[in-house]
């Protein structure tokens, strides 16, 4: 069984309880779809822990952005959150930053953070045409912040949310598992105060940080993909080895 988060983004306190969940679930890997840069300010935490777990990660659009020096195009808050960053972060964490690619294929699964046509910076929605000339069956992608499993045909494709910052909604950090073929969605609750208090000492104002209370980008908006209903998840509360395996599992007859 694989663990498979993505989109982190400096919040150290839903990495810990990411990654206190997967333990327990006795993971024998873990995988990251990219983003540990952007927006919260415990940059150095989420990297150094990344590292010394030997987790293989991606590098997400806030990776490069942070890394190379250029500022996200779309979004002065992100630009924000990435100046902050650029002063807070080590050398080390820096240049480990830079060396990561937004591809990979491990375990039968092509891994990217955006999407195929854009690896890096993509927004998609699943649909058949678009995989339909890509090889392979099974894919993963993050970047959106919203837990999605959608299959037909041969094709099955997972994201599994986001750790730091979750914007469907519901404030609980997102992550998936690949266990005997099959994808499974997992939400756990953290300390969004502790994220909070810390963006707050760090110099920024609530409108930085209040949208982690609801599951929300900042400015407080929720997205979802179009046409397509929201994905079932399990939520764990206690011991992670109790969740119920149906949690997230496609139902092919169903999506």
């Amino acid at each position: 069984m694989i663990g498979i988060i993505s989109d982190v983004h400096g919040n150290y306190a839903a990495l810990t309880a990411v990654l206190g969940a997967l333990d327990r679930m006795r993971v024998s890997e873990i995988i990251c779809l990219g983003d540990t840069a952007g927006y919260y300010c415990q940059i150095n935490e989420c990297c150094d822990t990344l590292r010394a777990r030997g987790i293989f990660s991606l590098q997400g659009n806030h990776d490069w952005y942070l890394s190379s020096g250029e500022g996200c195009p779309r979004s002065s808050s992100a630009n924000r959150c990435l100046t902050y960053q650029r002063e807070a972060i080590t050398e080390e964490n820096l240049a480990w930053l830079a060396t990561l690619k937004p591809r990979a294929h491990l375990h039968g699964i092509d891994m990217v953070h955006g999407g195929w046509n854009d690896p890096l910076d993509e927004y998609f929605s699943p649909e058949p045409g678009y995989f339909a000339q890509i090889p392979g069956t099974h894919f993963a992608s993050g970047h959106t912040h919203v837990q999605l499993l959608w299959s037909q045909d041969d094709k099955t494709y997972c994201n599994p949310g986001a750790v730091g910052q979750p914007r469907d909604g519901n404030p609980d950090a997102g992550f998936a598992v690949w266990d005997a073929g099959q994808f499974k969605l997992f939400r756990v609750p953290y300390d969004v105060h502790a994220t909070q208090r810390a963006m707050h000492d760090a110099g920024f104002e609530p409108y930085y940080y209040e949208n982690l209370a609801i599951g929300a980008r900042i400015g407080g908006k929720i997205d979802t993909y179009p046409g397509l209903a929201p994905t079932t998840f399990e939520t764990i509360t206690g011991d992670a080895n109790e969740a119920s395996s149906s949690g997230g599992v496609i139902d092919r007859d169903k999506q």
